[in-house]
């Protein structure tokens, strides 16, 4: 089975065992990845965080953009994601940790890195605990640096006031062509 397949399989398998883990049944297509990355300043995108990679179909398209100094975080809760990405994807600016999203300042603090550019996620909020999805968000903010962006794509529209809350300023955009279509949400701070 090519790796294609192998990422599409496991994936796929993992919404089965792990339904309020994993949004969708296949991985983001293309245009997706596309519209949720579309923000990004790569010139100045050096610490890049992504929330819940699966199978690595953002994380690969970060990698193909960001710069040799660049460097991206991906905190992740399914073993089986953790040991897929770290056979699959060898690139020595990724780092692949078993972590929650909600242990950002921990995760940040063990590699000493100061703040985070830019944080992605596609990790379903809607299915999480209240104080869970809040401590991610609070977490987030307090650990964006001031030019910093949160780039979160959801297939409801129920996070957003949630995001309101959080950051100053959230643009939402939508996405058809997708399984199933999801909408993207741009948060940063006031300029």
């Amino acid at each position: 089975m090519n790796k294609y397949l192998n990422g599409q399989w496991l994936f796929a398998s993992n919404f089965f065992k792990h339904p309020g883990l994993l949004g969708s049944l296949i991985p983001s297509s293309s245009h997706l990845i596309e519209r949720l990355l579309r923000p990004i300043d790569w010139s100045r995108a050096k610490h890049i965080v992504e929330y819940g990679p699966g199978v690595g179909t953002i994380t690969k398209r970060l990698l193909a953009h960001m710069a040799p100094d660049a460097r991206l975080l991906a905190l992740e809760l399914n073993p089986e994601f953790v040991t897929y990405l770290h056979r699959e994807v060898k690139d020595p600016r990724l780092e692949v940790v078993k972590m929650s999203a909600a242990d950002l300042g921990r995760a940040l603090q063990e590699r000493a890195w100061e703040g985070v550019d830019y944080a992605i996620s596609g990790i379903p909020f809607s299915t999480m605990p209240s104080t869970v999805r809040d401590n991610v968000l609070q977490q987030t903010r307090k650990h964006l640096n001031p030019s910093g962006e949160f780039l979160v794509y959801q297939f409801s529209d129920r996070v957003r006031p949630h995001l309101e809350r959080t950051f100053d300023a959230v643009e939402r955009g939508f996405v058809l062509r997708n399984f199933l279509p999801a909408h993207c949400y741009r948060c940063t701070f006031a300029s």
